[in-house]
């Protein structure tokens, strides 16, 4: 069974249907119990980072995932769940985050490095630029386009983890990833054949979950 945390401020419905959709079995919740005897794990996010972490503080959900991200099973954060992933963020004021990758987390300037504006939120649809092919979140996939909503991305992260990421003025990490935690900048959910590709690549590295 896959496991969808359950903190308050997920997109819980669109994520869940997806999984459904794809043939998987999943559950909602905050229970740590379920959610460290789960085959794989979701955390989803939507909404302020400071916000999601004193959820997940409040709730003594920070340990669970981080003995999830220290075990071999596999772990997805998509859009404020990945931001959460690594070490801080500047939103609303200073903000430690799960520290599981390192990078930290900054709002989108707003104007490029040659002096140009441009819109914040990045809202729409973006291509993927792979650099990492190899890695299995990717497989059968060499790019396409997926479905951005956010202000705020990834700086000075490790070059190694970064599987994908999309030209937006700035460079954005699009799909982020070590060893068995992968984070996903855009909504898998909501973009199109690429993001249920992508969906199901995580769910078959979840061993025993097919079906029912």
């Amino acid at each position: 069974m896959i496991v969808i945390i359950d903190y308050g401020m997920g997109n819980l419905h669109s994520v869940s249907k997806a999984i459904e959709r794809l043939g998987y079995s999943y559950q909602i919740t905050d229970a740590p119990e379920v959610i460290q005897s789960a085959e794989g794990v979701i955390l989803p996010g939507v909404g302020a980072f400071g916000d999601a972490m004193k959820q997940l503080q409040e709730t003594g959900l920070v340990s669970v995932i981080e003995d999830v991200a220290e075990s071999n099973k596999p772990l997805l954060g998509i859009c404020l769940g990945m931001q959460l992933l690594f070490t801080g963020s500047d939103e609303g004021g200073y903000h430690k985050g799960l520290q599981i990758l390192e990078g930290h987390v900054r709002r989108l300037p707003g104007v490029s490095q040659t002096g140009e504006r441009y819109k914040v939120p990045h809202m729409g649809w973006n291509e993927l630029r792979v650099s990492n092919p190899a890695h299995p979140v990717l497989n059968g996939l060499d790019g396409g386009y997926t479905y951005f909503v956010h202000s705020f991305y990834v700086e000075n992260m490790n070059r190694e983890d970064l599987i994908a990421y999309a030209d937006y003025y700035e460079r954005v990490p699009a799909i982020v990833g070590r060893r068995n935690v992968v984070g996903m900048q855009f909504h898998p959910e909501k973009s199109g054949q690429t993001g249920m590709k992508l969906l199901q690549n995580f769910c078959e590295q979840c061993k025993g979950v097919k079906g029912s």
